[in-house]
């Protein structure tokens, strides 16, 4: 009696793992579709659209690269634009970079605004709120330190703005790494990350934006309730996409692929991010976290593989749902993105699933992160609530 009844619960656990399995491989064909899909739109542009700019860049330490980075935006094929960086702390090592660009680009209207104003826990936001005071121009775009763009970036991003409906246009990236752990985290965001938000825009469209690059007109930010509503979240990437599309506004996601540093220098930062963005997600959205484990295609399949002791059934679904995933993977993040590391470490994406699989679950623990020196509690909308400094060194991790 006994026996049988731990043969069904067996059956019942290789049935859903399978189910699970099945799941995954239609994902990754769906994200297939919606990569080639996307990219076999090209958007338009028109040689004489192009309204001022000014670019907010907020900054804190220094990235891969910094001044190269930096310099890219100075170099635009584009008329007349503005650049203001924002830093809380006149000597933070970036500062003397900016110095440096004022200097070697003259020519372009270039500020520095050095404030410790703090409008909410997201000093990033905060920077953002104090360049912005500075801001000349109706159109900002929002563009992250660790970045790097071509000539073409600004004509090419804001092309979408032509439609006066459209309030948000936000970019993909392709990663550049230093170190064997940002590789491993690059091939990720390459091949899984942005796979995600393709399906996602195909699926329900754009109704987020990414950090990296927003484009955001002022008069939606104003909208919205400026930088002050978006300043006490993790996500205040994601509020800048999806707070427009709540008062009437479209995103866009431009065809344009930046290129973004990086730096991560060890497997247990590369942990502490992840589990940062995993938990983000977990407390907004609980039911789309849990929906997540039909995207871990390589180790339910393992696990399919496992449950059936090594069956020739449980080879051939773990060779079917690897080889779909390393086709969706070469598709979004080689021939999509054109990402160099992606296509030389195709090979790393098993390793790769695996530890993402194991980030996910972790990811079920706990509400508090670590962030900038500073341990965060995380409320269920997504929200920052700083840890009492006398309470942090109580606190699991």
């Amino acid at each position: 009696m006994l026996s049988d009844y731990l043969a069904a619960i067996a059956l019942g656990i290789n049935l859903l793992l399978l189910i699970v399995c099945l799941a995954a491989i239609c994902y990754y064909c769906y994200g297939i579709y919606a990569a080639i899909e996307f990219f076999s739109h090209e958007i338009q542009i028109d040689s004489d659209f192009h309204p001022p700019i000014t670019i907010l860049k907020p900054i804190c330490g220094l990235d891969i690269d910094t001044y190269e980075n930096f310099a890219s935006f100075c170099q635009q094929d584009y008329p007349e634009y503005q650049i203001i960086f924002g830093v809380r702390d006149g000597n933070d090592p970036s500062v003397q970079v900016v110095k440096k660009i004022i200097e070697d680009f003259p020519e372009i209207d270039i500020s520095l605004v050095i404030s410790d104003r703090i409008i909410g826990t997201n000093l990033k936001v905060s920077n953002l709120a104090n360049a912005e005071a500075k801001a000349k121009y109706s159109l900002l775009l929002l563009a992250d330190s660790d970045v790097r763009v071509g000539r073409d970036y600004l004509q090419r991003v804001i092309q979408p703005m032509r439609d006066p409906e459209v309030g948000v246009v936000t970019c993909l990236y392709r990663p550049f790494v230093r170190g064997w752990v940002a590789i491993l985290e690059a091939v990720g965001i390459s091949t899984e990350y942005h796979a995600s938000i393709l399906v996602a825009r195909s699926l329900e469209g754009m109704n987020f934006a990414l950090g990296p690059t927003i484009a955001i007109r002022k008069s939606v930010l104003e909208a919205i309730g400026g930088f002050v509503a978006i300043a006490d979240y993790l996500a205040d990437d994601f509020q800048l996409g999806y707070l427009p599309t709540q008062v009437g506004y479209k995103v866009v996601l431009s065809d344009y692929v930046i290129d973004h540093a990086i730096a991560t220098v060890s497997l247990l930062d590369l942990i502490h991010r992840q589990k940062r963005w995993n938990c983000c997600t977990r407390v907004s959205r609980p039911w789309g976290y849990l929906g997540l484990i039909f995207t871990h295609g390589t180790a339910m399949s393992l696990l399919f593989l496992i449950a059936t002791t090594g069956s020739i059934f449980g080879w051939a679904i773990a060779f079917l749902t690897l080889s779909i995933r390393l086709i969706m993977a070469w598709v979004v993040g080689v021939k999509s993105l054109k990402d160099p590391v992606a296509s030389k470490f195709l090979w790393l994406i098993p390793l790769r699933d695996i530890i993402s699989f194991a980030i996910w679950c972790y990811g079920f623990f706990g509400s508090t992160i670590e962030w900038r020196g500073q341990r965060l509690q995380l409320t269920k909308d997504g929200k920052l609530v700083i840890i009492p400094f006398a309470t942090q060194e109580v606190l699991p991790s």
